[in-house]
């Protein structure tokens, strides 16, 4: 992957006359370089294959973004962007964990057959020896982790086991699983299927001590306070 600037490679001819033009430009370049990611990898990602994915000159990567990385930056938080807002209704409609998960499931199928679980992953490879694609990776999982954290903050509120329940390390823990799960699978499909049931089997059991009466919720949270304090 070509990271650095390239002083060299001067604006395209009439590239800033046209602010409305500049912007369509800065878009294909944009989803050029994610399908780039998704067809060809982060190895052979490079101003050259993305400018081409996107049907425009080489020079625009520089004059629009100023380097590959930065490009790649700005691809990442584009793209999830795009992804969070498309799933933002319905994630504020979930109103339980097993819901949540349920989601999750449907999401991931659609996710994968779509080619944005390719881009995370060659996006996670790129970030551990690129600095700012390691910033601009991490920003975009913090998006999903935001819409995470108010459904579970909104479906603990209400439950017995809500006061003993850390919302926003969970939020960290759920997106952190299923970002594993979507990489593992690509080894390994059967196995995230058994992972992805074994975690709607855990719901089952939350759901279970959700729907305790008053008396045994009460009795719950006792004995989860006693061994908090323990």
């Amino acid at each position: 992957m070509s990271a650095g600037k390239d002083p060299a490679r001067g604006p395209a001819k009439g590239a800033a006359k046209d602010p409305g033009k500049g912007q369509e430009t800065r878009e294909k370049l944009l989803e050029g370089a994610l399908r780039t990611l998704t067809e060809q990898g982060i190895a052979k990602t490079s101003a050259r294959t993305i400018a081409a994915a996107a049907g425009v000159n080489q020079a625009l990567v520089f004059y629009h973004f100023g380097s590959v990385d930065e490009l790649l930056a700005a691809a990442c938080r584009y793209g999830t962007e795009q992804r969070v807002a498309l799933y933002r209704e319905r994630l504020a409609g979930i109103g339980s964990l097993s819901e949540l998960l349920a989601f999750g499931r449907e999401m991931h199928e659609k996710e994968r057959d779509a080619g944005h679980v390719a881009v995370l992953g060659q996006l996670l490879a790129g970030a551990q020896t690129q600095p700012r694609l390691a910033v601009a990776t991490a920003a975009g999982l913090a998006l999903w982790v935001e819409e995470i954290e108010k459904v579970l903050v909104r479906v603990l509120a209400g439950s017995p086991l809500g006061e003993f329940t850390d919302a926003v390390g969970l939020a960290r823990a759920v997106a952190a699983s299923f970002v594993g799960l979507e990489l593992y699978e690509g080894v390994d499909r059967a196995g995230t299927e058994r992972a992805l049931a074994s975690l709607e089997q855990l719901s089952l059991l939350v759901s279970a001590v959700e729907d305790l009466g008053p008396l045994a919720q009460r009795a719950v949270r006792h004995r989860l306070r006693r061994s908090s304090r323990g």
